[in-house]
């Protein structure tokens, strides 16, 4: 018979499995143009931003730990692209407070 610790520890294994696979959903509906608060840049500032550095360094850590394996898979270049250029665009090519990477439209026109 199973423990309420056991049925609670499940409970919660389950959640977080179905929040992860809600996630990618969740981000196609955002819109594209984003007008972040004060809040949000500040938290991003603070505490997001921060984390995300420590991810891109992890990341390349893991990174070049695994070349030798993912060379020899052939996915080195996905390797990289997953664990040093996704952290690494999240943490310097992304308006502050924004949730989503890249450049906003305004910024990055040029005009002769």
């Amino acid at each position: 018979m199973q423990t309420l610790a056991d049925k609670l520890s499940r409970a919660g294994l389950v959640l977080s499995m179905a929040m992860l696979l809600m996630l990618p959903q969740m981000g196609y509906t955002q819109a594209v143009d984003e007008d972040p608060t004060a809040l949000a840049m500040a938290g991003d500032l603070v505490i997001a931003r921060p984390l995300l550095l420590v991810a891109t360094v992890v990341g390349t850590v893991f990174y070049v730990v695994s070349l030798p394996f993912s060379l020899a898979g052939g996915n080195a270049a996905e390797a990289g692209e997953t664990l040093v250029v996704g952290p690494a665009k999240s943490t310097f090519v992304r308006c502050l407070g924004c949730t989503r990477s890249g450049y906003k439209k305004d910024v990055a026109k040029y005009e002769d």
